[in-house]
């Protein structure tokens, strides 16, 4: 009751203002020695309590017939309302700064605010361990298959008579069918989580073939097919839809960071893969080198994946425990024993219930109507509100300056430092290894210290400062010049997707939870924009030569950046 009491409190507190202060309160409070909120957060207690409930629910129920005892039949377990709100109450309260919570948030799988246990359909029975780890590999392989081809791909545009900077096109091109295929993946995962997966990877295995014979066929054309290819197979809306959906609550946050984690390890592996791969031979009339190489090893890696998938994945029933659920309310002829499984048909204070009906409260938790699913990108967009226009806009920003940084890496140090393939793979994979330990240390403590939005905007600032520190200024470009400001903005920008999308996961609309057009597809949406813009620009800015690229692609991300300064500053108030 306490639970729920304050909760509400919090809640009018939302409304009368305009501002969340209800996670900011409670964040805040959660872990401080000295809070009032402890008490609450006493679990023990309220499991004793909903235990005693069920204990002598149990025994209050018609005894005619045979007797079924809770302790000799542990997993018949009794589902009243009461209990359930009672252990809800405590979950939605118990949020607090933990390195998985952040991380969690980190891979935008955005919590539902109104969401009870009759409304997760997903249970301890139901939920299959190897399905969520085959959801987590295809993560992990597709961010190795992105970033694999980066320390080689001028390289590989230059022996197909292309200019290097055509990389940002070679690059690009995969961002680019993301766009579309982010869509349809999200569409696809409202029917099933099996087939797209099957899709993804022959998809995937056809565009990186087509990758690694673009060589021998001498064409360009071949090779950007393949990636667009690759990117036709991006099915990170569908996992991240299948952990949101499928994983039962008191894992969902491990599984988020799972998801965060297997991104960031994808994406330093990719780089350092692509380092080993330095070595050239031919059988028949194919040839192996470390152009085509990445091509052909992630083509048996996807080759690997689908029939791992074929054989191990387990298509979950969205659907089997609604008809259950629905024929167990409809059906009158139950015995006592199904009765006694299946749960209380009500709660235990009726005329309570009653009561607060005719509570205002109910009329703003109308789920016909508040908490309606978009249905369209126009209905999504018109659910943003300035604050999460502008943390989008952010992420826009973080994600095309650090595109800018990563894609044309290999073109501006082989220009200014003539590094070999080696040591761009060991630059970038050096990147990628940050990203965790950065997570680590902001998740940990940074967030325990310091408001999001206070750190949102020290970030914010430290990526201005790593991408104007970026610029080449008088006649000579030092490695520590580049190293260093190539550490600031990346490691800084990390920080900050961190903390935006903490943040755009609670400013966002709930309605924005659910439904073909969530609220990761719009941030999915977002940062692949940024992606193509930015690959854009490399190979725009190579037509003034490769002497200009380094300042002419720093250029926009410097404007970017700033603007989003601005904007932050201008809803700064409402980032709770």
């Amino acid at each position: 009751m306490n639970a729920t009491g304050i909760r509400k409190i919090l809640k009018k507190f939302d409304k009368r203002f305009g501002y969340r202060f209800t996670d900011y309160y409670v964040s805040t409070r959660a872990n401080h020695p000295y809070s009032q909120l402890q008490p609450i957060f006493k679990q023990v207690g309220i499991v004793a309590v909903a235990g005693a409930l069920t204990r002598n629910l149990a025994s209050l129920q018609d005894h005619q017939g045979s007797f079924i005892s809770i302790y000799d039949h542990p997993s018949i377990t009794l589902k009243d309302p009461v209990i359930e709100q009672i252990n809800n109450s405590v979950q939605k309260l118990t949020h607090s700064t933990t390195f998985l919570t952040f991380l969690g948030q980190h891979a935008m799988i955005i919590p539902e605010d109104v969401q009870t246990s009759s409304e997760d359909l997903v249970d301890d029975q139901s939920y299959h361990f190897m399905s969520l780890m085959l959801n987590l590999v295809n993560t992990f392989l597709y961010m190795v298959n992105t970033y694999i081809i980066v320390p080689t791909a001028d390289d590989y545009s230059v022996s197909l008579g292309a200019a290097a900077t055509v990389c940002g096109v070679i690059i690009g091109s995969m961002a680019v069918a993301q766009v579309f295929s982010s869509v349809y993946f999200s569409a696809w995962s409202n029917r099933s989580y099996f087939r797209p997966l099957v899709f993804s990877s022959i998809m995937l295995f056809s565009g990186n073939v087509l990758y690694a014979l673009a060589y021998d066929l001498n064409s360009l054309t071949v090779l950007i097919l393949g990636r667009l290819l690759c990117g036709l197979g991006s099915a990170r809306a569908v996992n991240r839809r299948y952990i949101s959906d499928c994983v039962p609550l008191k894992i969902r946050l491990k599984a988020s960071a799972g998801f965060v984690s297997a991104s960031a390890l994808g994406m330093a592996c990719g780089p350092a893969l692509a380092g080993l791969l330095q070595t050239e031979f031919k059988i028949y009339a194919v040839t192996f080198n470390q152009n085509t190489l990445p091509g052909w090893i992630m083509s048996l890696a996807w080759v690997g994946n689908l029939i791992w998938l074929w054989i191990s994945f387990k298509e979950p029933d969205h659907f089997a425990k609604e008809n259950a659920v629905n024929t167990q309310s409809s059906d009158s002829g139950h015995g006592r024993n199904d009765n006694l499984e299946g749960g209380l048909a009500q709660p235990l204070l009726t005329e309570a219930k009653e009561r607060q009906g005719e509570n205002a409260d109910n009329n703003e938790n109308d789920p016909k109507e508040s908490h309606k699913a978009a249905t369209s990108i126009a209905a999504a967009y018109r659910l943003l509100t300035p604050s999460v226009k502008v943390q989008l806009l952010i992420y826009f920003m973080l994600k095309f300056a650090m595109e800018i940084l990563l894609s044309e890496s290999s073109v501006v140090t082989t220009f200014y430092f003539n590094w070999s393939t080696s040591t761009v793979a060991i630059f970038l994979a050096v990147l990628g290894l940050t990203v965790l330990p950065v997570n680590v240390i902001v998740g940990s403590y940074i967030t325990n210290l310091f408001q999001d939005r206070q750190i949102l905007v020290a970030s914010e600032i430290m990526v201005l400062i790593g991408i104007a520190s970026s610029f080449h200024f008088g006649s000579s470009y030092c490695v520590a010049q580049y190293v260093v400001s190539a550490l600031i903005t990346f490691v800084f920008a990390e920080v900050l997707e961190g903390v935006n999308l903490s943040l755009l996961s609670r400013v966002m609309s709930s309605r924005l939870s659910r439904g073909t057009y969530n609220g990761g597809l719009l941030s999915t949406e977002a940062g692949t924009l940024a992606r193509v813009a930015a690959d854009m620009t490399i190979t725009t800015a190579g037509y003034l030569g490769q002497s200009q690229l380094l300042n002419a692609t720093l250029l926009p991300s410097l404007v970017i950046c700033v603007a989003s300064i601005a904007a932050t500053f201008g809803t700064y108030n409402t980032l709770y």
